[in-house]
């Protein structure tokens, strides 16, 4: 067994992006944008192919010596913003870098380990055993060189400073080779591939007017592009600069937005076109200070929701302070097929059922599993079990975490991230069977929930400890885990709850003689007739004269 982390709240958001379509355009407008978007992409382009062949002997100076480059064929604000996109884009390709060098790693460990092992030997549950015929054995001896050769490359490259990117997309890049499977022409793949490599970009600066200089958007949902200088005979207002005809207005987080650029605080734009739709859209984003975190045991005053995420739904269960499940599970479906945008919705669609049911029940926190699927996602791991690997590959982990703390910010609701380690092996274990009754199906699902949410409260997953060893309670504690040391009423009898929710809680007439007082003294009834509690004479001398 490996160790569990201890649980931690998820810290809030640092920015916030939003937006909205660029609607009533003239052609002559859209002409105006694929100008600048083209002629601004192929400076980011150049940009991007400089900063790759520095490498690792980037510094001040060679940044200095291609800002300055730019400025003289666009403006010094274009050129900051081309700079810094480049920058990032060089720093994620170095991450990614990273990530495919560990992959591989893992990788020659895994088929390393497998080939050393005897011909259909099997594994464990922490290692895999060896493969099943030798002509597999024979293929992953083959593919072990192959690993290695692409290793070396990688570690090659890195050492050097080298990176792979493609302004556009590799994906996009491939697709040229392969049209007719793609149902693309060539003509169509072309008119893609550049609206993808468009720039069209600009970072805020506070202080401005409405917090950017190059792309300026009022109150009122004007917008107005700084031209680059080659492109300054274009311009239809004072100072080089084209105000488009239509008109935007942001519904998402609108009022933020507006009073932001009243204050002329930064806020970076962009615009890009969607080919498919054959629309505009304008991004606004700006940075927000992080919401303070509260402190564990204040988020978990009041109960938590725990979730447990599936490939096609979300498992959750509601309990209270005493880590005991209340009422029924509920799960909220969605459908990862499709397009991203139709995924996105869907996903947004399940959080904002789950945030609502949360809320209503007066509960502020929501325990989520911390779950990162890259080790297990290897062919290597899991050869043969390809649709296992498509199932964890399909579950959205990291989009989910991040929708669900975006869209928790706004309703005052702390996501609490849980270690994910057995959670559903010791659910299904302690929780499925006795939760489970006649109206009532527990899944492995909803007890994996309930382990997920004792966890992020601190208690144990098992449903109670082992019972004292010598009478009872008094030197050994008392046995349940259930409740804390100071709770009211731990060590009295437990009324029988009823099956619904909404019957009303009547007297149990099955468990009435565990509350009612005794009804002998040392072997004697204390009463012989209709209600008295008097013991007879014979019982009280006898007493005395003990």
């Amino acid at each position: 067994m490996r160790d569990v982390s201890l649980p931690y709240v998820a810290p809030g958001l640092t920015g916030v992006a939003i937006r909205t379509r660029l609607k009533g355009l003239t052609p002559v407008d859209e002409n105006v944008l694929r100008s600048v978007g083209a002629h601004m992409g192929s400076l980011a382009s150049r940009d991007l192919a400089v900063r790759c062949r520095d490498g690792l002997e980037h510094s001040a100076d060679t940044w200095a010596v291609r800002k300055r480059e730019l400025t003289a064929q666009s403006s010094s604000r274009w050129a900051g913003s081309i700079t810094k996109a480049t920058h990032d884009q060089w720093a994620l390709a170095r991450r990614g870098q990273l990530a495919h060098i560990q992959s591989l790693e893992a990788g020659v460990r895994t088929v390393t380990h497998r080939l050393s092992l005897p011909v259909g030997e099997k594994g464990t549950k922490k290692a895999p055993g060896g493969y099943r015929t030798k002509q597999e054995w024979f293929a992953k001896t083959r593919r072990l060189h192959l690993l290695k050769d692409r290793l070396e490359r990688e570690l090659a490259d890195r050492a050097a400073g080298h990176v792979h990117v493609v302004r556009g997309g590799k994906r996009l890049a491939r697709t040229r080779h392969n049209l007719d499977a793609s149902g693309l022409t060539e003509a169509a793949w072309r008119q893609q591939w550049e609206s993808e490599r468009w720039f069209l970009a600009a970072d805020g600066e506070s202080g401005k007017r409405y917090g950017n200089e190059t792309i300026r958007v009022t109150p009122h949902g004007e917008v107005s592009i700084r031209l680059p200088a080659p492109l300054a005979d274009q311009a239809n207002a004072p100072h080089g600069r084209y105000i488009l005809t239509g008109r935007i207005g942001f519904s998402h987080r609108g009022a933020e937005w507006a009073d932001r650029i009243a204050a002329d605080r930064a806020v970076a734009y962009r615009i890009h076109y969607d080919l498919t739709r054959g629309r505009w859209y304008v991004t606004a984003s700006w940075q927000i200070p992080p919401t303070r975190t509260i402190a564990l045991r204040t988020a978990l005053a009041h109960g938590v929701v725990a979730v447990d995420t599936n490939a096609d739904h979300l498992a959750a269960w509601r309990l209270d302070t005493y880590g005991n499940p209340i009422g029924d599970p509920r799960r909220f479906s969605y459908d990862l097929t499709g397009t991203a945008s139709h995924r996105d919705a869907q996903i947004r669609h399940a959080l904002t059922r789950l945030l609502t049911w949360t809320k209503a029940h007066g509960v502020r926190a929501i325990a989520v599993e911390d779950l990162d699927f890259g080790s297990e996602k290897t062919r290597e791991k899991h050869g043969r079990k390809k649709r296992f690997r498509q199932l964890i590959s399909g579950m959205p982990t990291g989009r989910l975490r991040a929708r669900l703390i975006s869209m928790a910010d706004r309703t005052g609701i702390t996501i609490i991230a849980v270690d994910p380690a057995y959670t559903s092996k010791w659910g299904a274990q302690h929780w499925q069977k006795p939760l489970t009754s006649k109206n009532r199906k527990t899944t492995r699902h909803d007890s994996a929930a309930v382990a997920i949410g004792r966890r992020a409260q601190g208690h144990p997953i098992r449903r109670r400890t082992a019972p004292p060893r010598h009478h009872q309670s008094d030197g050994a504690g008392h046995r349940t885990a259930q409740a804390g040391p100071g709770a009211f009423g731990r060590e009295g009898t437990r009324p029988r709850t009823p099956e619904h929710g909404h019957d009303p809680c009547v007297p149990d007439a099955e468990r009435t003689r565990e509350t009612r007082a005794p009804n002998t003294v040392r072997g004697v009834r204390l009463s012989m007739g209709s209600g008295s509690r008097t013991p007879p004479r014979s019982a009280v001398q006898e007493r005395s004269v003990r």
